[in-house]
């Protein structure tokens, strides 16, 4: 346990590294003290269950992920005369796909793996459930405002409806992945498929595009 980390920061930290390694299902609570030098009886202390520390280090490297798309994406932006970046949302999608296929084939593969395993025990663990439920609209949200600009404080409907159907792709996408790699669509074939739903459902006119 690195010594500037209290006990819940080095659960959390082991909790990922457990993660990656070992997947969910086999995580024990023994694993994670171990990985983060902390006392089993820590565990409860801090979360609860062990379940509950897991869910909350894979919530946490999704919101760190997300961070970092957001910053590589305004760092490939160019700001406009009000210091904002305009970014296509087509052109969005693609980055953030690109870089989420990366990652799903590098060392951070075992915690979107982690996030799958998630569904298994869904219909016998209520706390599993009640963590899901409370996270869907962030996720829904977040989404949103990455690839569309949506400000869900500005318009809570757009971004709930929106959000939702993005996070639905997102999630059938990584699914995909994990099936079958090799036949899995890059960013740009991803891109490329939804540019054209959009076209045929609106009507427009691909010779326009």
């Amino acid at each position: 346990m690195l010594p500037t980390m209290g006990n819940r920061e080095a659960l959390l930290a082991g909790a990922k590294r457990c993660l990656i390694e070992k997947g969910y299902a086999r995580t024990t609570a023994r694993d994670i003290a171990a990985a983060s030098g902390v006392s089993l009886a820590a565990i409860g202390y801090h979360f609860g269950s062990k379940e509950a520390l897991m869910n909350k280090a894979i919530y946490e490297f999704v919101g760190e992920w997300s961070g970092e798309v957001e910053r590589a994406l305004t760092a490939e932006g160019a700001p406009d005369a009000e210091g904002a970046v305009d970014v296509e949302p087509l052109r969005r999608f693609e980055s953030v796909m690109g870089r989420t296929i990366e990652s799903l084939d590098g060392p951070q593969r075992g915690l979107w793996a982690a996030q799958l395993e998630l569904l298994g025990p869904l219909e016998h663990s209520e706390e599993l459930r009640t963590f899901l439920a409370g996270v869907q609209r962030d996720a829904g949200d977040g989404l949103a405002e990455l690839l569309l600009g949506i400000d869900p404080a500005q318009d809570p409907q757009a971004a709930r409806a929106a959000g939702s159907v993005l996070h639905a792709l997102f999630i059938g996408i990584i699914v995909k992945w994990f099936m079958d790699p090799k036949q899995a669509l890059s960013a740009q074939e991803l891109t490329e498929g939804l540019r054209i739903i959009a076209e045929n459902m609106t009507g427009a006119d691909r010779k326009d595009a």
